[in-house]
């Protein structure tokens, strides 16, 4: 944006209606990215054109000014970007957040297990014994007896032969869909799927292709028409989505992957701890058989209180990833005291059943009110995750800026990472909210929606 064109929209801002300012961000972000990316674009390989070298400077690269573009247009609008805001203690239902205290709906500590003393304690206890570090890859002497014990314990959760944890939920993907599966084969996604699992795919140099959310008879059709061109496939979806809080109807992918001799590999990130009434998951929550899912993969950093992610599977699968799979055998195990910390926080998730139940409480009873206020929760089952769908990422950040001076603390998701319309603030409820404090975010998000957007 010129300067010219900043000035004329900050004369012409408080004059502008909110659908105005809106549109105004839309056309304005827009012309700043053609333009941005239009003189940083590469010639493709090919074409008559001879190849513009490019300078060794990371201001020009497209993904710094994407980023440049969001915060310009944001200070164009008096607003702020929420991110990168310092956390002064634990990530609960009460946090302190650059020195001010807030009810936090930004934590994915949806059982309130992170800072449980008993889990604190156990972390304490493994660092005294075991150090900060266990210097090593496991396979070349960083083996610690926690890593063995937390694998057992998750098998046993989910009934599977074996169990390998990673440093990362997104290491635990990226490496082991890149390792498994190559050249040959196909890999078909949900189009919402996590960053990992689509970064895992592209490293494997597999075929990709996604099939619309949740729609199990669109994969049917199209592996009917590719499956029979590809050696191995196999289909990626979630137990939980983060971005709009529901999940699939995994019996019929059960049943679609059979049908076509695929793998399927469900990623529990978000519903182990969530999904089912003792939080067991999808297995849980459908009454289906553990071996109808070839692998399982969790994160050990929302609901069990700690960092890492786990594939759990056949005996076979896990063996050949502890042997070969790279982002396991070339780099360091899993910190002790991380370790320690996610064996009591799934013993306390299986002691205290009353904290999943609370949870369903809180995020049901948010999703009801936000509903009947007239928000659009998109398809939340209200069970953690329940989005405020605004539409516009000016008014995500507006709402989100305007919230925090009431005490409350909410991210917004904007374009780039949800498509325009999809804009949203996002609220992650946890078995530590109360009642009053739900309440009071629900009334505070409506307000704001029906004062900045004239809804």
């Amino acid at each position: 944006m010129s300067a010219s064109e900043t000035e004329i929209a900050q004369d012409q801002l408080e004059k502008m209606t909110p659908e105005q300012k809106r549109e105004l961000a839309k056309r304005l972000l827009k012309q700043r990215a053609d333009a941005s990316l239009a003189a940083a674009a590469k010639t493709p390989l090919g074409a008559t054109e001879t190849i513009s070298i490019a300078e060794p400077d990371f201001a020009t690269h497209p993904g710094y000014i994407k980023v440049k573009t969001q915060r310009q247009l944001a200070e164009t609008f008096g607003v702020e970007i929420p991110y990168f805001k310092k956390l002064e203690g634990i990530g609960r239902a009460r946090s302190v957040i650059d020195g001010v205290e807030y009810d936090n709906y930004a934590s994915t500590n949806y059982l309130d297990l992170c800072g449980h003393p008993a889990v604190t304690a156990a972390g304490a206890e493994a660092l005294e014994k075991y150090g900060t570090s266990v210097q090593s890859s496991r396979i070349a002497g960083g083996e610690c007896p926690l890593h063995q014990e937390l694998e057992r314990d998750i098998s046993d959760l989910l009934g599977t032969e074996d169990c390998i944890v990673f440093l990362s939920g997104f290491l635990a993907n990226v490496t082991t869909i890149g390792y498994l599966f190559g050249p040959k084969d196909l890999i078909v996604h949900d189009a919402l799927m996590h960053n990992s699992a689509v970064q895992g795919v592209l490293l494997s140099h597999a075929k990709r292709m996604a099939f619309p959310h949740n729609d199990y008879e669109a994969l049917d059709r199209l592996l009917t028409e590719h499956r029979k061109s590809y050696e191995r496939v196999l289909v990626i979806t979630e137990g939980m989505f983060s971005m709009d809080g529901d999940y699939p109807d995994v019996p019929k992918f059960i049943e679609v992957k059979n049908r076509h001799k695929a793998y399927l590999m469900v990623d529990e990130a978000h519903s182990i701890g969530v999904v089912g009434e003792r939080g067991l998951g999808v297995k849980e929550r459908f009454g289906i058989a553990t071996k109808d899912v070839e692998i399982w993969m969790g994160s050990l950093s929302n609901a069990l209180a700690s960092c890492g992610g786990y594939i759990a599977g056949s005996k076979e699968l896990v063996e050949n990833l502890k042997y070969s799979a790279p982002g396991f055998i070339y780099t360091v195990g899993l910190p002790p005291a991380s370790t320690a910390a996610s064996i009591v926080a799934l013993r306390l998730m299986k002691e205290e059943p009353w904290r999943v139940k609370t949870l369903h409480e809180r995020a049901g009873l948010f999703r009801e009110l936000a509903r009947e206020r007239g928000l659009n929760t998109g398809p939340s089952a209200g069970l953690s995750v329940v989005p405020v769908i605004t539409g516009s990422s000016l008014l995500a950040l507006m709402i989100a800026n305007a919230m925090v001076h009431e005490g409350i603390n909410v991210q917004p998701a904007i374009a780039p990472a949800v498509e325009e319309q999809g804009a949203r603030l996002r609220f992650f409820l946890s078995c530590g909210h109360t009642e009053d404090q739900v309440r009071r975010a629900v009334d505070s998000v409506a307000g704001h929606m029906k004062r900045m957007s004239g809804k």
